[in-house]
């Protein structure tokens, strides 16, 4: 009971403070006009605030002292308790959010070159890494198990970089990145609570308290009124950063001796699978066409999705129910079907569905400019 109450409180008091922040920092970025302003490669065509984010790590860091510190005047300080078996993780886990915010604000108010946050997203890798939480076995996904020190590090700061990335990328439309994020969230937070994992179950809870209001002032907020934001860079940083932390310790906690009903990867990153799938399918897209892998486009999911004619809210329905239905499926299909499989399917179906997506594209050009055409006559 103890920790369910914890867990409630966190996600009350996050929602609350963030709530109570973010339109304020959408008032303060129409006074001071800290806008993101339109361009040919974004969809909006207002000037929206982009600085959301800079709500979420200092509310969740709030929120964990707050807690920690009643949970001692209430004669239970379950969480110090709790945190000794995870003070590595949690410091430097901390250390790193922290090294990520600063750098997300430096980029969303004067910009910052992307071999600067490379290397920042490398070293707060490097740190994670340090700290405990590592990837050093495949449970026989491609038939590798454990992974030798020397693969096993510099593959966890790949991953985790790849993620941040990855969810970074996705921020394209309304509600898109921060819809998934809820998803993971909610599903990493009930996990890690079902393992005893409690401070982690909090963690995740505390950030999806933090995205709650954020989701209704970036898809409902009025740009005219200066109430809709953007998380920017701060945002889409930080979350990606808990995001990779939540993944890797969940396919850490889950058994590896054959106890475990499922893959403990393909449950630890199935929540993750739409952006980093969009993500490397985009690098891989730009690397075969002589571009650079970072320079921006409009060649991910969700632009695909608009151009097919669907609606910004119909691109966020379909993305994240994409999502849904790869976590309950390779959850359920894991159970029965072996990991490599079970990933090869997935990144299958997810190629059949772009290159779908791709023709009905297609087909909708040639229909415009035939239209267009006997327009002109």
């Amino acid at each position: 009971m103890y920790w369910i109450i914890i867990i409630c409180l966190s996600i009350a008091i996050c929602a609350c403070l963030s709530g109570m922040l973010i339109p304020q920092i959408a008032a303060i970025c129409s006074v001071k006009k800290l806008f993101d302003v339109p361009d040919g490669r974004k969809i909006h065509q207002e000037n929206i605030s982009r600085l959301g984010g800079f709500a979420f790590a200092p509310v969740i860091f709030f929120v964990f002292a707050l807690l920690t510190g009643l949970s001692f005047v209430f004669g239970r300080p379950d969480i110090v308790m709790a945190a000794q078996s995870e003070a590595s993780v949690l410091s430097l886990s901390f250390c790193s959010l922290l090294i990520l915010y600063v750098m997300g604000i430096a980029d969303d108010l004067v910009g910052v070159r992307f071999r600067s946050k490379f290397v920042m997203q490398i070293l707060c890798g490097v740190l994670l890494a340090m700290g405990g939480i590592l990837i050093d076995n495949f449970y026989g996904v491609f038939g590798v198990g454990l992974l030798p020190q020397w693969i096993a590090y510099p593959f966890t700061v790949v991953l985790i970089v790849f993620i941040i990335n990855a969810l970074n990328l996705i921020d394209g439309i309304d509600g898109l990145a921060s819809g998934l994020s809820v998803v993971a969230c909610l599903f990493y937070g009930f996990i890690f609570f079902h393992l005893q994992h409690y401070l982690f179950a909090m963690l995740a809870f505390g950030t999806l308290g933090v995205l709650i209001p954020f989701f209704y002032y970036n898809v409902f907020g009025k740009a005219e009124e200066g109430k809709k934001i953007f998380m920017g860079d701060t945002g889409s940083l930080t979350i990606g950063l808990i995001l990779s932390l939540l993944s890797i310790k969940l396919a850490q906690s889950i058994p590896a001796d054959g106890t475990a009903l499922f893959n403990p990867l393909m449950v630890a990153f199935s929540p993750l699978i739409v952006p980093c799938f969009d993500a490397a399918r985009v690098f891989f897209h730009r690397i075969c066409n002589g571009r650079h892998p970072f320079k921006p486009d409009k060649n991910h999911i969700h632009h695909k999705l608009l151009a097919i004619g669907l609606s910004q809210r119909s691109a966020r329905i379909i993305l994240v129910s994409v999502a849904i239905v790869y976590l309950v499926g390779n959850i359920v299909l894991s159970r029965y079907v072996n990991a490599t499989f079970l990933l090869i399917g997935d990144l299958v179906v997810w190629i059949a569905g772009t290159v779908c997506l791709t023709h009905a594209m297609a087909k909708r050009t040639d229909k415009l400019t035939v239209t267009q055409k006997q327009f002109n006559k």
